[in-house]
């Protein structure tokens, strides 16, 4: 026979083992501002656990009371963990108000009018709460992605509601009794299933956590280190996208190829934290002219790329333009040991002999960016097979553009 003593000895144990686990995955990662809600939520509930298993040692109000009321707040930290996961904001006030006031009808129907039933109910209610509030939470997608252990936390959740629901019904009826030993109570058998989805749920929660990080490396991966924008790799990915859509719509798209020009000057004459500076401050100034959906993309050096979904050579061409525009007008506001930068750029646009090999897409713009760069630099020029472009053609597209 399971006694109540040993029961609640096995529940503190639990609570504080999750709370070490979640202490060091707080230590480990101090930006992981979740872990720190998950550690407390660990470390209360023990202490509420530990306070309940002493009711026959000292005042059974103290005990039932103070337990409870750690519990429950201790329910509204996990959940607050959920949400600053998902970096939304946590209301203290409404957790401790809620605590106090569901402390309070503990205290009502234990001091004024012994009811254990309400007791049972009004502790169920506390709980459930905050897990109800963060349901959707778990059930939606972060950044279009969907966290396998958040599905998990929102179905261990939804076993929580039932049992808290069951619970309540089991104590309102008369069915149950109250918990005195693991083969005789119905709440007895309640409150082990519930430690054990407490369980679950910080195992999601950890999870969730392993999870993020994973995605975190992984966007790690396809990002420049020193610009921020999309890396070589990413551009390649978001390339080979394109040109499936492109080969099975036939919508084309356009690329820009840019590259920085005479930045291997600045790098000689003012030094390479100086060229740094200049490639960070370009890639703010070509943000600031694409359109959402766009992406810029640093592949090595002082090279550049822009894709450009569902745009037409002429589109590109205005793109490239107004690019071009905000850099002219930075250098005409250079002064003193500012650094000017100028550009060349190269345009192309996707076609069916292009396909779904992204490096041809590629290697037209590159055509286009040396020929921006033999006529005077500072420019953009437009890629065209046959017949090459003439001068008035390039003019006609800086008119449209």
């Amino acid at each position: 026979m399971l006694s109540v003593p040993t029961l609640w000895t096995v529940i503190v144990i639990n609570f504080l083992a999750l709370g070490l686990v979640w202490a060091y995955v707080a230590r480990a990662y101090p930006k992981f501002e979740a872990a720190r809600y998950w550690t407390a939520a660990a470390v209360l509930a023990a202490a509420g656990a530990a306070i309940s298993m002493l009711r026959d040692v000292m005042d059974l109000r103290f005990s039932l009371v103070g337990g409870g009321g750690l519990m429950i707040f201790s329910s509204w930290l996990a959940c607050m963990g959920v949400a600053r996961f998902y970096h939304r904001p946590v209301s203290w006030p409404t957790a401790i108000a809620s605590s106090l006031l569901c402390g309070a009808g503990l205290a009502f129907f234990l001091v004024v009018t012994d009811n254990m039933p309400m007791r049972v109910v009004i502790y169920s209610l506390a709980q459930a709460t905050p897990i109800l509030l963060t349901l959707p939470l778990l059930l939606g997608k972060q950044n279009g992605r969907e966290n396998p252990g958040a599905r998990l936390a929102a179905i261990v959740g939804l076993l929580l509601l039932s049992i808290h629901a069951v619970r309540s019904g089991a104590a309102l009826l008369g069915y149950g009794g109250a918990i005195t030993a693991i083969n005789n109570g119905l709440q007895t058998l309640m409150i082990l299933l519930l430690v054990f989805l407490a369980m679950a749920w910080n195992f999601a929660c950890l999870l969730m956590a392993i999870e993020r990080l994973r995605n975190e490396v992984a966007d790690l991966a396809l990002l420049d280190d020193l610009t921020g924008v999309a890396n070589r790799r990413h551009l390649l990915q978001r390339l080979t996208e394109e040109c499936a859509r492109s080969g099975r719509s036939g919508a084309p798209f356009s690329l820009l190829l840019i590259d920085l020009d005479g930045f291997k000057t600045i790098n000689d004459t003012h030094g390479h934290a100086a060229g740094d500076a200049c490639l960070k401050h370009f890639t703010l100034m070509a943000q600031t002219r694409l359109r959402p959906g766009d992406m810029l993309a640093r592949t090595g050096g002082d090279e550049f790329c822009i894709v450009l979904p569902s745009s037409s050579l002429r589109e590109a061409a205005t793109i490239a333009r107004r690019v071009l525009e905000v850099c002219r007008q930075d250098a005409a506001r250079c002064t003193g040991s500012d650094i000017p930068i100028a550009i060349s750029i190269g345009v192309a646009q996707w076609d069916r002999g292009i396909g779904e090999f992204p490096d041809r897409l590629m290697a037209n713009a590159d055509h286009a960016l040396y020929a921006a760069k033999k006529n005077g630099k500072n420019d953009f020029a437009v890629y065209d097979p046959a017949p090459p472009l003439s001068p008035e053609t390039v003019e006609t597209l800086r008119k449209f553009a």
